[in-house]
């Protein structure tokens, strides 16, 4: 009986078989024929690479790689290259079926791709990460271009690492190609705006989801898990725009106000201790307790399968705002939605970074840059628009929200694909 428990749950915890599960119920509602749904379902390409790297103390290490292009019918593959420890060819092939998903749901002309890196970027001097990242860039070029493959940051990659991936495909290209990736700094042509998108997108739609429940926005109390970049832009835009965050989970564990934090102070104090614990003012608390607190609005903006079955249940906020790829597991959603809890799901919350990513490639191929005041501008059309779309259609087929977006998504690129027909 444990035995079989375990497995269940292994299975509910696969990235790749929750993305199937919600693939194939929106598929079944669209009326998919057999055929397109295959071609759906199916990555384009995968590649797996072994990167041998030089170390500081002169010792060869190799490291393993990951590249897939789940979709390209809308434009080029676009998605992030993550560096961690537990990176599986599961999980980027999952991640890159999201990312052929989400561009679908803001319509922005892109696929789907994911990267990453089998490594534990902590233990990794400066110097090892770039021979690591150019060596990783130059096993995928043939896969990348600004008309096939568009890489970004993801866990644990920056703006530095972009640079170097530039760098290494515009020294093999024999000409500086900034449209290569995005997520650039900014002297290389990233765009102003790129580094708080994701974190902004979910402040829109979570405003709009406030404005669809009648809730006002002085009232509402938000607790957010994850205090990086889409984290800790989430709560700062959330508390500059009136919300109370009551509590910050990290790792670590989790500081909580009734009264709400000072995000910006609380910032301030991890930079100068190295944690958000013993923040003056806040009591520390268990990061699993902080996660189950009566609250407004559930930010998870840190990694895939937060919620799950053994905790939804648990969960007391009225809304639940997705920052991170994944973190509900397809089991789960069941049981949010019997609590009757409003999911903005994944593929539409956290798109503000691919959406900002998308205006990046637009101003390298350009070389006209805005001003930061309209790529938010922007933005903000876009993400309202999305939300819209996607709550429309969760009205008029009596589906919830991420069954909705999986929906919209898959009917805008099964009709790219009709319209383009199957080259033989």
């Amino acid at each position: 009986m444990i035995a079989a428990e375990s497995r269940s749950l292994e299975r509910e915890l696969n990235p790749w078989l929750a993305a199937e599960a919600r693939f194939d119920e929106a598929a079944a509602r669209l009326k998919l024929d057999d055929g397109m749904q295959k071609v759906l379902r199916s990555p384009t390409r995968e590649l797996t690479v072994y990167l041998p790297v030089q170390l500081d103390d002169g010792r060869l290490e190799v490291f393993t790689g990951f590249r897939v292009q789940h979709s390209i019918a809308r434009g080029p593959g676009k998605g992030g290259v993550r560096y961690a420890p537990d990176v599986t060819l599961d999980e980027v092939r999952a991640l890159a079926a999201w990312m052929t998903w989400k561009c679908a749901v803001v319509n922005i002309p892109f696929g789907g791709a994911k990267g990453g890196v089998v490594c534990d970027p902590a233990v990794l001097s400066e110097g090892e990460l770039e021979r690591l990242t150019r060596r990783y860039t130059a096993e995928i070029l043939e896969f990348l271009g600004p008309e096939s493959d568009v890489p970004a940051p993801d866990i644990n990659t920056n703006a530095q690492i972009m640079a170097w991936i530039m760098d290494t495909y515009s020294m093999h290209k024999r000409h500086t190609e900034t449209a290569v990736v995005t997520g650039k700094p900014l002297d290389l042509g990233g765009s102003l705006g790129r580094q708080e998108a994701t974190g902004r997108g979910c402040l829109i739609v979570t405003l709009e989801a406030l404005r669809k429940l009648g809730m006002d926005i002085e009232n509402t109390t938000v607790v957010v898990q994850g205090f990086g970049n889409v984290g800790g832009t989430a709560a700062r835009l959330m508390a500059r725009a009136g919300m109370r965050v009551i509590a910050v989970i990290e790792i670590d564990g989790a500081v909580y106000s009734p009264h709400g934090l000072d995000i910006d102070a609380l910032m301030k104090h991890r930079e100068e201790t190295g944690s958000i614990l013993g923040f003056p003012g806040a009591e520390n608390l268990d990061r699993d307790e902080a996660l189950f607190l009566d609250c407004h609005v559930l930010v998870p903006a840190a990694k895939e399968n937060v919620i799950t079955s053994l905790n939804a249940h648990k969960i007391r906020a009225r809304i639940i705002c997705e920052g991170a790829n994944g973190p509900t597991t397809a089991v789960a959603d069941q049981i949010l939605a019997d609590k009757r809890i409003f999911v903005i799901p994944d593929i539409l919350a956290n798109a503000g970074g691919v959406t900002v990513s998308y205006f990046e490639w637009v101003q390298n191929r350009q070389g006209f840059y805005w001003n930061e005041q309209l790529v938010n501008g922007r933005l903000e059309e876009i993400m309202v628009k999305s939300f819209r779309d996607v709550v429309g259609y969760a009205d008029r087929h009596g589906v919830d929200n991420r069954i909705a977006a999986y929906m919209l998504a898959l009917d805008r690129v099964a009709f790219a694909l009709k319209l383009r027909g199957i080259y033989a």
